[in-house]
């Protein structure tokens, strides 16, 4: 399997430490699949237009449809283990990936949007293998083991809707920007039982 292209790579006690608290993390987790599901109908209601391939609409309401999916089955497992959905929910991860998209510049501001997204679904495969490992002996294994799977390829279906938008040396160029304000985001994060938590 080809490696992620996540520049800095989460270390495995990190896993531990977010299993010990499984409804904080089932809670935030299921927020994020919520926020997934949203995000790829918003890009399907902003950015609908003709020019783009057949694919791009069947696409981006595949991903709507996994992500409800993934919802569905995160907050079973919450209910299973006696959590509930909060009222509100934060994630600064994902804000402050968002703050570096170019708003109101055209497909400079839906690359931007892709590429977030890919990254996003980048580093949390790579949670997700993670929560794999330690959990072999835990009910939770099957779950992330099989989400790693699904967002390992959603990562590479983003990356290349952006290439539908811009000339490919142009997504690539600002892809690699974004993976090293990635790397710098993700390690600024605070500790805590959340799919996009910091380590240190």
């Amino acid at each position: 399997m080809k490696p992620l292209p996540l520049l800095v790579f989460t270390p495995t006690a990190w896993a531990k430490a977010a299993l010990a608290s499984p409804v904080d993390l089932l809670n935030d987790h299921a927020y994020l699949e919520k926020k997934a599901a949203a995000n790829a109908l918003e890009l399907l209601n902003r950015w609908p237009e003709p020019q783009y391939p057949r694919k791009w609409l069947s696409t981006l309401a595949g991903i709507a449809r996994d992500e409800s999916a993934h919802l569905v089955m995160v907050i079973r497992f919450l209910a299973k283990f006696g959590g509930k959905l909060s009222r509100t929910h934060f994630n600064p991860y994902a804000s402050t990936l968002h703050k570096l998209v170019r708003k109101g510049q055209g497909t400079l501001e839906l690359m931007d949007r892709l590429l977030i997204a890919s990254l996003i679904e980048a580093r949390s495969c790579e949670r997700f293998e993670l929560l794999a490992k330690p959990a072999q002996e835990n009910e939770l294994s099957k779950l992330y083991s099989g989400l790693a799977k699904s967002e390992r390829n959603h990562y590479l279906v983003f990356l290349n809707l952006a290439k539908l938008v811009r000339q490919e040396n142009e997504v690539l160029e600002r892809w690699q920007e974004l993976l090293r304000e990635e790397a710098t985001i993700i390690q600024a994060q605070p500790l805590g039982p959340r799919m996009h938590s910091g380590w240190k």
